[in-house]
Formats: C-alpha cells, sequence, structure tokens
C-alpha cells in the first residue's frame, strides 16, 4: 500500500475540520477522575449509554478514596446497562484504589502512569492525555480503525500500529483533535453498516469508494455485453 500524499492528508483534515470545527468528547464529564471513568465505561457501549448511568456513579461515589473497599455488586448494580459490567466494576473499583495507592487520589498526566491503572489502555490513557491535559495524543478506536482502512492511511488492525501510523501522517499538533474528527466521521457518516457514501464529504479522496465504482462500472459493463451476445 502506498502511503497517502501530505497533499492528501492535508485535504482529508481540511475538509474534517470544516465538518467538526469545535471538536470534544460526547463522554459527559466534570473532572478528570470523571472522564478516566466514563472512557472505562465506553468499551463496547455508546457514549449516550454511559453518559445515562454516569450521574448515579459520580453522585454515588465522586472521588477515587469513595470507591475504596466499596464491593463490585454495589458498582455493577450502576452501571449494569452498559454491557460487559462485572469486568469493569472490578476495572473502577482497581482503578480508583491505584490512583488513591500510588498517585495520592491524582489521575497522573503521563502514558507510563495510566497505562498501569487496571482497565486502562492506550486508547483510554489517550483520551485523557487529549482531552484533560491538552497533551498530543492520537485515539484509535473503531471508529478511527474503519476509517483509516477505507481511505488506506493503515494497512494493521493493530491499535498500537494504526496509532503510529497516524503519528507519522499528522502533524503532532493535529495528533488529538485529527483523531477526534476521524472518529465522528466514522461514527455519523463512515458508518460500519451502510456506510452514507453519497453525502460523504471525503468521497474524492477515498480509495475505497473509488475501488467501489470501478467494480460497479465492470459490472455494468459485464451485464451490457452479456445483453449484446
Amino acid at each position: 500500500m502506498r502511503a497517502p500524499s501530505p497533499k492528501t492528508v492535508a485535504a482529508v483534515m481540511d475538509r474534517l475540520e470544516g465538518a467538526y470545527a469545535q471538536v470534544r468528547t460526547e463522554l459527559h464529564h466534570c473532572n478528570t477522575f470523571e472522564l478516566l471513568v466514563a472512557v472505562i465505561l465506553s468499551a463496547q457501549c455508546t457514549d449516550t449509554r454511559v453518559n445515562q448511568v454516569t450521574p448515579a456513579l459520580f453522585e454515588r461515589y465522586p472521588t477515587p478514596f469513595d470507591l475504596i473497599g466499596v464491593s463490585p455488586a454495589a458498582v455493577e448494580s450502576l452501571i449494569y446497562s452498559t454491557g460487559f459490567y462485572r469486568s469493569k466494576a472490578k476495572h473502577i473499583i482497581g482503578c480508583a484504589k491505584a490512583l488513591v495507592e500510588c498517585f495520592g487520589g491524582v489521575v497522573p498526566s503521563t502514558l507510563d502512569a495510566l497505562i498501569t491503572l487496571p482497565g486502562v489502555g492506550r486508547k483510554t490513557a489517550n483520551v485523557v492525555l487529549g482531552c484533560a491535559f491538552g497533551q498530543p495524543a492520537v485515539v484509535v478506536d473503531t471508529h478511527v480503525r474503519r476509517v483509516t482502512h477505507r481511505i488506506r492511511w493503515t494497512q494493521s488492525l493493530r491499535p498500537d500500529q494504526i496509532e503510529r501510523d497516524l503519528c507519522r501522517l499528522l502533524p503532532r499538533e493535529k495528533w488529538t483533535d485529527g483523531a477526534h474528527r476521524l472518529l465522528l466521521h466514522g461514527r455519523y457518516t463512515c458508518t460500519a453498516r451502510n456506510p452514507h457514501c453519497t453525502i460523504c464529504l471525503l468521497s474524492d479522496l477515498c480509495p475505497a469508494e473509488a475501488e467501489k465504482r470501478r467494480a460497479a462500472g465492470r459490472a455494468t459493463c459485464y451485464g451490457a455485453r452479456k445483453i449484446t451476445q
């Protein structure tokens, strides 16, 4: 696969910036700890659903200190509808305990420190770094992976490799917002099922769309030949 030209990358980013001028996480939160917990809950779950359960969760357990010694069942009852609630409750309680014991109850601001917390991988850590601390960070979720494959910006299925590919393609100052715009484009336009290609602002820059059109053209020509035979 040939890497996209800097001109193409810039064109994609310019169009996405025009469509999504203001980018921010759609997870509701009032502080860094709430954001961290919300991102843990968002695994295999929509932001909308997470936003429905976090108000009650944060009202009962507003700080990491409030989760020390809490039974998993108490947390599970509040986050049940987000799916995988047993493992998420375990991660949230374990994360709170680690924050208190290792960081004085404060969410750390480095990738290396964040990924030591239970339930926190690179994606979660990068969301916190980019959204809470304003650090350049590339978040790779299912939407970003899908879009970057369709526009041929990566060949990998591994989030860590996709992150590295995007870090090479995008200027450092565009890592956070650029990845977020790719995410939003995947969530609302370049969807997994029935992508909205006819209204996509990247359709003329998308290799997947070009391949689809060529395939449709070949099928039309084949059908016309069959009719004339």
